[in-house]
């Protein structure tokens, strides 16, 4: 009888060692092959469609904004949000209308006479860096400044086909940002779902909170630039003006949208100021490189981290690294969508993978340090 028990538990035993679950099974393993594999293939077709996925990102982006715009009027407007939407929409028409409008006489001129006054300046500091030997701006590059600052103007201008399809392929993608972000922003809900049910059904309530917290960050940035391109916009031109520089707004405007990329940005940005100021006097070009100085570093240190503290918090090195390489890798739309994509990544590294994957709550945390 003992040996009998003993048997079985021998048998037991053996068969404890050679579970199935110990060793990796065929199926798991091909199953982990597969993944690998559609990561990859995932990966590529990412790559190749980069510049597509930037349009739509863009799209997104002005869903928010329309979301942020709508919010703004819940106190105000006792609407509901499709007709508060419905009236964000009339007034951004309204407004655009007025300011091609009013644009349409007076850009174009002063658009013109600041780049005649820049190209002279360029020919005139073109000659002083010969006169020591230094060819910094090329034989041409100080006799016309748009061909200056697009090297190969010459060519693009002189085929009719390729400007056309330039101009056709931005008229499209701009139809495709409004026309998405239309209907992004009517219906995000579903959309936002239509995503969620990809994931696992025990981890779609985290990714949800997730992706809403995404939306609250690109809404909070969207405003903030706003704002900041605004007041940028309204002080360099009023400053540029009171001093009697020619073209303010035009040069107001080209600051305050600079402020769309930052630290590269507002530093270009100061170029276009300087040269129209040259031909004015050393102190007049004093003046205003002071004041823009001044206006920016305001803008840069004060008001502007007051206004985005609460959307992006990432170390200005990063930033500009990742600015620079989606710049190089994507041109200027990787330029301009460089901060709201930094800004969501870093949610969703956080939360996805610092939080859930590796077990460190930093929310918990700061709260303990902070009591």
């Amino acid at each position: 009888m003992n040996d009998t028990r003993a048997g079985q538990e021998r048998h037991g035993e053996v068969a404890l060692r050679d579970d199935p679950a110990d060793h990796p099974a065929p199926r798991s393993m091909l199953a982990t092959g597969l993944t690998l594999l559609a990561a990859c293939v995932a990966l590529f077709l990412v790559w190749q469609t980069m510049s597509s996925l930037l349009v739509l990102f863009a799209g997104v982006l002005f869903a928010a904004f329309l979301d942020a715009s709508a919010r703004a009027l819940a106190p105000v407007v006792p609407l509901n949000r499709a007709w508060r939407l419905t009236l964000v929409l009339l007034l951004l028409a309204g407004l655009t209308g007025f300011g091609l409008d009013w644009g349409a006489g007076k850009l174009p001129e002063q658009t013109r006479l600041l780049i005649k006054v820049m190209d002279t300046q360029l020919d005139v500091v073109q000659g002083h860096l010969l006169s020591y030997g230094v060819e910094l701006l090329g034989p041409e590059g100080g006799r016309n400044f748009s061909q200056w600052l697009l090297s190969d103007q010459g060519r693009f201008l002189s085929h009719a086909q390729f400007v056309l399809g330039g101009a056709s392929s931005l008229l499209t993608g701009a139809l495709v940002i409004l026309f998405l972000g239309i209907l992004f922003a009517f219906d995000p809900t579903s959309h936002r779902d239509s995503l969620v049910m990809l994931v696992r059904q025990s981890y779609r309530a985290r990714t949800r909170d997730v992706m809403d917290e995404m939306g609250s960050v690109m809404r909070l940035w969207l405003v903030g630039q706003s704002i900041r391109i605004v007041l940028m916009t309204l002080c360099v031109w009023v400053a540029l003006y009171w001093i009697g520089l020619p073209g303010p707004f035009v040069l107001g405007l080209q600051a305050g949208l600079s402020n769309f990329i930052p630290y590269l940005g507002p530093i270009v940005a100061a170029i276009p100021i300087a040269l129209v100021a040259m031909p004015l006097g050393a102190s007049l070009l004093i003046w205003a490189v002071v004041i823009y100085t001044i206006i920016q570093s305001i803008e840069g240190y004060v008001i502007g981290p007051l206004i985005q503290r609460q959307a992006v918090e990432i170390p200005p090195a990063w930033t500009l690294v990742a600015i620079v390489l989606l710049g190089a890798l994507f041109g200027v739309l990787g330029i301009a969508l460089a901060m709201p994509l930094i800004a969501i990544g870093r949610v969703a590294i956080l939360r996805f993978y610092v939080e859930d994957w590796l077990g460190d709550d930093r929310r918990q945390r700061f709260n303990g340090e902070q009591s």
